[in-house]
């Protein structure tokens, strides 16, 4: 009551007639405004991840371009996202009536229904920020509200109801569909299209090159944007309608409005050319800001869409439905457009509330840089860190595209593809440190995707912000030659893989949603209330695994100082430091990895066998990521010194991969020895395994420490002890051969320990010829020690 209290001395006098009525209704009454109230509390939830999310299209371009300090576009896209939330009631009516029929669903079913679309979004969302992937909110909304709107309608039909097609409505489904197909395959298309003809007419020299074109390219440019901002910002927004530009006028001017925005913006910018201004800078912060406003009125603000239906349905039910149950009293209010002085009166706050909520939660998330940043490691224009794998789909993709392109290009004559190559020399590009791509291809992103989104809008088409922005950063980063023979199948996959995301939100949404709405149904509130309690517990898991992994995650400022560096002196030295720090952080896991399997068999520790083997597959894809990078730096340095350099450092890499595979071998066996409970290792077995076990250890932790100090003084030595070792351990194997009795019991054991040896000598190996690679890769000296096969 004290919350109404408060409410009251703000509010309209309408509101203290919900207000007053609540004492006066049951308990279930006030579980219900509860929900409400919980409802919106989700949504400031969703919002925050919403932006987390959807980030991509906005910010990418002036962040992956350098083109101003962060907090630079950090203000411009909060200022566009506020203004859009603000000024914009978005895409409202889809959560009142676009999916659901709701004079046919009670009051109860809708409440069921808005919890059901609040939590699946809010879980998915989060999810898909915590692994740092860009997702489509809208999406998430409409297949929401179809998976809960289909499971209380499954229930009308069960009770002999009206049919399906009556209850909701599927052609909007359809459409988002339809939308999803158009979206990525569209904006791919003419993403690469555009950007190629830009990129001739400017080349990466475009201070230079192209001199003429900029004014123009800027009008063009500009134009777009405003068109955009126009269609899908601004219009049919009250001050406009009041100025005399309604939707109608601006829907019978299209060509005059065109025009004459073509005329003044090409005029403005020819002037600030000759100001010396960078047109290309000014063209990436306005179409941040127009990107961010327009995707915040008909994206982000759907998240309050879904709790604003809820309230209202609630408000109708307080004024109107004394006396009759909630689950007979049926939504008819939600069937037109709201009518309510109170609620209509309420909504602007609302608005104005999301805005802040979204500017504050892009100010301060963590998930939405990453998702930005992953985003612009598949369109970087130079080789750098990957963030995928490689995948047998990429790779099929890849050789094909490859023989089409040889195909044509066996066709075209030699003069036109040199002058081709000579427009895409990326060895002139214009990029501050730091930098993905070039302010040309931040621009085109921009201005495309607005354009695409505005084409969209008037051929009401329901593209999708999310994939529209990406799918055109995609098809320019193609075009720009950014995806080279080396970069394409991890870009590739990494494409896939998002797109299979947008699918997969689709599905999970509408299961979700569905399987929600169904416990909301059949527990009632008190299942209502175990929802509420899963995405509490959802939120909490999601946030704790993602600074577990943010703390967890090593960023590589090492290499991203070798890409970048311009000095192939210094590069090698970069690239000496990164080798050797790789090397150690490899050895050191291996050491640690060594002990888990001989101390889990000599103990019997299944746990330590388990912690040995998902450790031996994170060493794995560790070392496979690190090796590529620094493939990637022997490119860079000297070409004579990477050809002096280059045996020593495929020995190390080879033997690194090889002490991997035998831990491996090590580790298998033993797990399963142990797991199954057979017959553990014989006392004088263990007796004798552990003092070798001591000494293998001590040898390989005095490799680490030699490569770890780059003092290799007494390597000689050390590799004769090395030696030594390996001829004690096959000594010791060879002995334990001829003691192998007869006795079934002991054959096992026997022979898991001989593999353990086998595989023990093999380790001693690899590490010698690391360590004799890892000298000659540092300091150019031999150690003096003669080459030789591993002894068996």
């Amino acid at each position: 009551m004290g919350f109404c209290w408060e409410f009251a001395k703000f509010a309209p006098q309408e509101t203290i007639l919900i207000c007053g009525h609540l004492p006066q209704t049951n308990q279930m009454n006030l579980l219900y405004f509860g929900i409400i109230l919980f409802l919106f509390a989700l949504a400031v939830c969703d919002l925050s991840v919403g932006v987390a999310g959807s980030a991509v299209p906005f910010m990418s371009p002036g962040m992956g371009s350098k083109a101003a300090k962060f907090k630079v576009l950090l203000a411009v896209a909060a200022l566009g996202v506020f203004v859009g939330a603000a000024t914009s009631d978005g895409m409202m009516d889809v959560a009142r009536h676009g999916i659901m029929q709701p004079q046919h669903f009670s009051f109860e079913d809708v409440i069921c229904i808005c919890l059901a679309v609040t939590a699946t979004d809010i879980i998915l969302m989060d999810f898909f920020n915590t692994i740092g992937l860009p997702t489509s909110t809208t999406v998430s909304m409409v297949f929401g509200l179809m998976g809960g709107s289909s499971a209380l309608a499954m229930f009308h039909i069960i009770n002999g109801g009206a049919d399906y097609a009556t209850l909701i409505n599927t052609s909007k489904a359809m459409q988002i569909g339809m939308g999803i197909f158009l979206s990525v395959a569209i904006a791919f298309f003419f993403g690469s299209i555009v950007m190629w003809l830009t990129r001739i007419i400017f080349t990466f020299d475009f201070y230079r090159r192209g001199r003429w074109f900029r004014p123009l390219f800027g009008g063009i440019s500009v134009t777009c944007i405003m068109f955009f901002l126009l269609i899908s910002g601004l219009r049919g927004l009250p001050f406009m309608d009041a100025m005399g530009f309604t939707a109608e006028w601006i829907d019978s001017h299209y060509s005059m409005i065109a025009l004459t925005f073509l005329v003044v913006f090409t005029v403005l910018m020819t002037v600030l050319d000759l100001l010396r201004v960078n047109l290309f800078k000014v063209i990436v912060l306005f179409g941040t800001f127009s990107l961010a406003m327009a995707f915040a009125g008909n994206d982000l603000v759907n998240f309050i869409g879904v709790p604003l239906s809820g309230l209202e349905s609630f408000i109708d039910y307080t004024k109107n439905g004394a006396g009759v149950d909630t689950s007979v009293y049926t939504m008819n209010v939600l069937a037109g457009e709201s009518s309510d002085p109170l609620f209509n009166a309420m909504k602007p706050f609302f608005l104005v509330g999301s805005g802040v909520v979204m500017v504050v939660a892009l100010s301060l998330s963590k998930k939405a840089r990453k998702v930005v940043e992953n985003s612009n490691s598949r369109a970087s224009q130079s080789e750098g860190e990957e963030v995928f794998s490689s995948s047998r789909i990429a790779r099929t993709l890849v050789r094909s595209v490859l023989n089409v392109n040889n195909t044509i290009m066996s066709r075209v004559p030699a003069r036109a593809k040199t002058w081709i190559d000579t427009r895409f020399n990326s060895e002139e590009a214009i990029m501050p440190d730091g930098a993905s791509f070039d302010l040309v291809r931040a621009s085109v992103n921009l201005v495309l995707a607005g354009l695409l989104i505005v084409v969209g809008t008037s051929m009401q088409l329901p593209l999708s912000t999310t994939y529209v922005a990406f799918m055109v950063g995609m098809g320019s980063s193609l075009a720009d030659r950014a995806w080279g023979r080396e970069t394409a199948v991890y870009r590739i996959t990494g494409v896939i893989t998002v797109v299979g995301g947008w699918f997969i939100t689709a599905g999970a949404a509408f299961l979700l949603s569905f399987l929600i709405g169904c416990l909301n149904h059949w527990a009632g509130v008190v299942g209502m209330l175990i929802v509420i309690c899963l995405v509490v517990f959802s939120i909490y898991r999601n946030n704790v695994k993602f600074k577990q992994k943010q703390s967890e995650e090593h960023v590589d400022i090492l290499f991203r100082r070798l890409v970048r560096c311009k000095d192939r002196d210094e590069t090698w030295l970069l690239l000496l430091q990164h080798v050797r720090d790789t090397q150690v952080h490899v050895m050191d896991a291996s050491l640690a990895q060594f002990r888990y399997i001989t101390g889990g068999l000599m103990n019997e520790n299944v746990r330590q066998l388990r912690q040995a083997t998902r450790e031996i597959e994170e060493t794995k894809e560790y070392w496979k990521r690190y090796r590529r990078k620094e493939i990637v730096g022997m490119r860079r340095i000297d070409p004579v010194k990477a050809v002096e350099k280059s045996t020593w450092f495929y020995l190390c890499a080879n033997s690194i991969s090889q002490i991997n595979y035998g831990l491996k071998r090590m580790d298998e066996p033993a797990l399963e020895h142990v797991d199954n409970n057979f017959n553990p290792l014989p006392q004088d077995i263990v007796d004798e395994f552990r003092p070798l076990c001591n000494k293998i250890e001590q040898y390989v932790q005095h490799t680490i420490d030699f490569v770890r100090s780059g003092d290799f003084t007494n390597v000689t030595e050390h590799l004769v002890n090395g030696n030594a070792l390996k001829k004690e351990i096959s000594e010791t194997r060879h002995k334990r051969e001829t003691r192998i009795g007869n006795e079934a019991d002991q054959i096992r054991p026997a022979i898991l320990y001989l593999n353990m040896l086998q595989e023990a000598q093999e380790l001693i190996s690899n590490t010698r010829h690391l360590l004799r690679g890892a000298n000659r890769f540092q300091t150019g000296k031999s150690s003096g020690d003669m080459w030789e096969m591993p002894a068996r």
